[in-house]
């Protein structure tokens, strides 16, 4: 080096995204926070490909109303969420995006059938879990009023077919003792958890849904 030649220094090396991302694919979801995960694929959240397509994050977007549901979802998940949720205004919504990772990347195969969210083969599983029941329905439950007066619960499941529709109630049935019939909702099915089984459904959720959630309940 020529006498006199300004040195300029490097700056020190950076962690990159690349490498905080690979640490965090090895840790294993908690039993909650998967059971919230799957309560989440059965309701509003989208399991979608990372840029490669070769591993799947969880995707969430809410309405500026359920904002305390997103940030209960975010503390929950939050080693595998880089980013807050955040508000878009055009659309006045949050998003959230979990991480690519193995186990959700296992759970897109197991939901997900040529693109099409379907009703999964090990359902009758989850469904005897109430931290997912609960999820599933702050993400797509309500109340079924009448003056007031609590007549049952809808799982607004259209996405589903009238046979997995049908199937999600024998299993309520047979699992859990909670009668469902199968309403058409304009062309498309959705359980309707009737009178009878109504206090019995919500008592097994109600320790789970979050107070910002509870109005669903009635």
């Amino acid at each position: 080096m020529n006498k006199g030649t300004k040195v300029i220094p490097r700056e020190p090396r950076k962690i990159t995204y690349s490498s905080e991302i690979r640490k965090l694919k090895n840790i294993s979801l908690t039993k909650h926070q998967r059971e919230i995960v799957i309560g989440s694929a059965l309701g509003d959240g989208c399991l979608a490909p990372n840029w490669s397509k070769t591993n799947y994050c969880l995707k969430i977007t809410r309405s500026e109303k359920q904002k305390e549901y997103i940030e209960w979802q975010y503390e929950n998940l939050k080693p595998f969420v880089l980013t807050a949720p955040h508000l878009y205004e055009p659309t006045h919504a949050y998003t959230m995006r979990t991480i690519s990772h193995k186990e959700i990347t296992k759970l897109h195969s197991i939901f997900y059938k040529n693109g099409k969210k379907i009703m999964p083969s090990v359902m009758v599983k989850y469904i005897k879990l109430p931290l997912v029941l609960a999820v599933w329905f702050m993400d797509d439950g309500n109340a079924v009023k009448w003056r007031e007066k609590v007549y049952g619960y809808h799982l607004n499941t259209q996405s589903f077919t009238l046979s997995e529709n049908k199937c999600i109630a024998e299993m309520f049935l047979d699992e859990l003792g909670i009668q469902c019939t199968t309403q058409m909702n304009h062309g498309k099915a959705r359980i309707y958890i009737v009178s009878k089984s109504k206090d019995r459904f919500a008592d097994l959720i109600k320790p789970f849904v979050i107070s910002s959630m509870r109005y669903k309940l009635g």
